[in-house]
């Protein structure tokens, strides 16, 4: 209804102060505007840029704070009107988002998290055991909980690991990068350009399909990851034990509401599944999943304000944009005019394609532009998830490839720890091209 009442506000008065054909004036820059016909692309190349870099002299910029600015030059640049932008702005995803951070933020504010992380984590007498159980554990859980979430409440576990076990602590930032990317791959809820293809490509059982194609690859390639880190950090590799930490002070009410939470997910997703392998349609959709998880959040726990405040909310803001963004770009036919039926047929040229201009334009943005590509002609579901598997699986390549990475970087340089793009990339790029073998192989056998 909401949604309803701003199209036709939009529609309606707003139209008054528009263009007959719906975009923004473009007086401040009309002979700019007439020259150049593809601004949307310029502009999107501006802002990968600055994504990249993320520095203008003196002054640290935030990548939220980018994409958003992109977004506001395709609409005062009259690239797009705003009525399409309001339409592009998938809600589906959105509220997705929303609730999967409701749910995330309240594991971190309850300390149940910080349980789990002691009975995981305690006692582990070998690098060995430590590294491999990261790997396992965050790559499961990345494929209910999201990636960009494990990577919020990841980095701190893995750093204090290293501080009482003496391990490096880069070693585990990575270990902890290439796990939660990679766990994520298999779940159409694992990470956001999962949840685009599985939204926008109309599946009707998305967990089956992604399981059906993706869990088996997925599982080989967390152990691949195991064998990788081990390889490039081989030194790391010795006996050790992990000092027992101080108890965890823990909110016992808004942790039991965590409890819920967590279960209302595992049944949801469970009875979808079940629903969908005897020939039933799903229940409820991936939205309301998300936002049944957090509404006992939202009604029952006394720390809702706090909670929704602490949410990532610049994260929702630099989606909310990437939509408008992208949908600029597409309208301006620029990418389509190089794509063949082969880079959209072929699963190994998704693949690759997916897992290098993701590196340029992010995984999530290239989905939202390649994926109706891939649909316009006449994409199989094998496909789909092609597209899905190399988008995700471009952020072990570097870090620029995946928003988790970005966000485990950040919140370990508040802790004065860091990685550089070559310490990455030196363990990511043999990583990624074993891994995508993996997944070239199963989805040639769909």
């Amino acid at each position: 209804m909401f949604c309803w009442l701003i199209r036709e506000f939009i529609n309606g008065p707003l139209c008054c102060f528009l263009h007959d054909n719906g975009t923004m004036p473009t007086l401040i820059f009309p002979w700019f505007y007439r020259k150049c016909t593809n601004l949307s692309v310029v502009i999107l190349a501006a802002v990968f840029l600055l994504i990249a870099v993320r520095q203008v002299g003196r002054y640290r910029i935030r990548i939220w704070q980018i994409m958003l600015c992109g977004a506001l030059a395709v609409l005062l640049m009259g690239q797009i009107s705003v009525a399409d932008a309001v339409r592009a702005i998938n809600i589906d995803v959105m509220v997705f988002l929303f609730g999967m951070f409701i749910v995330g933020e309240a594991l971190v504010a309850s300390g149940y998290l910080d349980i789990i992380a002691r009975r995981l984590f305690h006692r582990f007498m070998t690098v060995d055991h430590l590294v491999f159980s990261i790997i396992l554990c965050t790559g499961m859980l990345s494929a209910i909980l999201m990636n960009d979430t494990l990577a919020i409440i990841g980095t701190p576990l893995v750093l204090a690991l290293s501080a009482k076990s003496g391990i490096s602590p880069k070693m585990l930032l990575i270990t902890l990068a290439v796990a939660i990317t990679t766990g994520s791959v298999m779940s159409p809820i694992g990470n956001p350009q999962n949840l685009l293809v599985a939204v926008n490509g109309g599946m009707q059982a998305p967990f089956v399909t992604f399981a059906r194609y993706l869990a088996i690859p997925t599982i080989i390639n967390l152990f691949v990851a195991f064998a990788v880190v081990k390889i490039f950090f081989k030194k790391e590799f010795h006996p050790c034990q992990v000092e027992q930490s101080a108890p965890v002070v823990c909110d016992s009410r808004l942790m039991r509401i965590c409890q819920g939470s967590l279960t209302i997910i595992i049944i949801l997703i469970a009875a979808n599944v079940i629903l969908s392998l005897t020939g039933g349609g799903p229940i409820v959709n991936l939205p309301v999943i998300a936002l049944c998880a957090a509404a006992p959040i939202l009604i029952l726990s006394e720390y809702r304000v706090q909670i929704i405040r602490g949410i990532d909310w610049y994260t929702l803001i630099f989606f909310v944009a990437m939509f408008v963004l992208m949908a600029s770009v597409w309208q301006s036919g620029f990418f389509q005019s190089f794509v063949n039926s082969g880079m959209v047929s072929s699963i190994p040229l998704i693949l690759g394609t997916s897992i290098i201009i993701s590196q340029f334009i992010s995984n999530v943005p290239f989905v939202a532009l390649f994926q109706p590509m891939i649909q316009q002609a006449g994409g199989t579901t094998a496909q789909l998830v092609a597209l899905a598997a190399g988008s995700t699986i471009a952020g072990n390549l570097t870090i620029l490839g995946a928003a988790s990475n970005v966000i485990i970087i950040q919140n370990a340089e508040k802790q004065k720890e860091t990685l550089t793009f070559f310490e990455f990339a030196k363990v990511g790029v043999p990583l990624t091209v074993i891994q995508v073998a993996v997944y070239w192989v199963f989805l040639a056998i769909f």
